[in-house]
């Protein structure tokens, strides 16, 4: 460890040594590894072209944006937009419906992952383990198109599975698919059965690296599976499902627009309309694009203060955080 400094290039360190240290320029040093900084320029391009470059059009939010006009001539507005979007009767119902669906799944799916990868991480047989990860994995892949399309068929009430087991238990059908009461739940439940399996990635990776040897002592101590599972397992990764947790209350205002698109219908609106159906319509739909990029732009912001007050409130309890 250095102690002080003498000329330029020259370190003493604490036991009296100088050595002499080889300085190099940012520049050489890209180019001594261009090899890296080359696979880096893919992701590189790609957040500079989708994702930076597109905040030019968040203008339009304070604009009455006309396309005849373009966006540097449409008149200036300030804030009538986003006044606009808190003023019609729709935004109380649609703040319902996104908080409403986003809290159920923190509260039923966000464990989930976590759960199984306890599980999974209990399971000593490497063969029957590997093939249950892949097997878990596979929902992940399948479209929502797809997903909507088995759910129709599950829950419908002519000729569903589920409705035929209901109706040879009560005599009675349940109409699941049309009630907007279940919306919230049948939304949840598909969440949790396609994606709980490749959440478990970022868990089994964070139990990867628990050290061995601790569990191996505590077994020499006499504790059991679950004794080892709640101060050795679930300690280890408390610091990935804390930076987890944060990412997720960033998005409680992100429901996910195509899955909530395919399961919607004239009968379950009143509880199926979200931000992201509701910016669809009034943008795609109906043009109304300053009116839209208002409201888009509100969720942004939320989900920004979000993010960074989840981090601030982990980082007062003792954890690292995100930023």
């Amino acid at each position: 460890m250095a102690k002080s400094k003498t000329k330029k290039g020259m370190v003493t360190l604490k036991d009296g040594r100088t050595i002499q240290v080889q300085h190099m320029s940012t520049m050489r040093y890209m180019l001594q590894h261009k090899g890296l900084y080359l696979l880096l320029l893919p992701g590189f391009l790609y957040f500079i072209l989708f994702r930076y470059v597109p905040m030019g059009g968040i203008v339009i939010a304070f604009k009455d944006y006309s396309p005849f006009l373009g966006i540097w001539d449409s008149a200036w507005v300030g804030l009538k937009q986003f006044k606009s979007f808190f003023d019609t009767p729709d935004f109380g119902r649609l703040l319902r419906n996104t908080l409403g669906i986003s809290l159920l799944q923190l509260v039923l799916y966000f464990p989930a992952p976590i759960i199984l990868s306890l599980f999974l991480n209990e399971v000593r047989h490497s063969t029957y383990k590997r093939t249950i990860q892949t097997l878990v994995y596979i929902p992940h892949f399948v479209s929502w198109v797809i997903v909507a399309s088995l759910t129709y068929q599950l829950f419908n009430v002519s000729d569903g599975i589920i409705n035929i087991l209901i109706r040879s238990i009560t005599g009675s059908s349940v109409d699941i698919l049309s009630k907007g009461s279940y919306f919230w739940g049948l939304i949840v439940g598909q969440d949790i059965w396609r994606e709980t399996g490749y959440g478990t990635i970022i868990f089994l990776a964070a139990l990867a690296g628990v050290d061995q040897e601790m569990y191996e002592a505590a077994r020499v101590d006499g504790a059991g599976r679950w004794r080892l599972m709640w101060h050795i397992t679930l300690p280890a990764i408390r610091g990935t499902v804390i930076m987890m947790l944060i990412l997720r209350v960033g998005g409680l205002l992100n429901t996910g627009y195509e899955q909530i698109f395919l399961m919607r219908n004239d009968l379950n609106m009143e509880f199926a309309d979200v931000f992201d159906t509701y910016i669809y319509t009034r943008g795609i739909v109906n043009g109304q694009y300053s009116f839209s990029t208002a409201a888009g732009l509100f969720k942004s912001i939320v989900g920004m203060i979000l993010v960074l007050g989840s981090d601030k409130v982990a980082k007062l309890c003792g954890e690292s955080g995100v930023y």
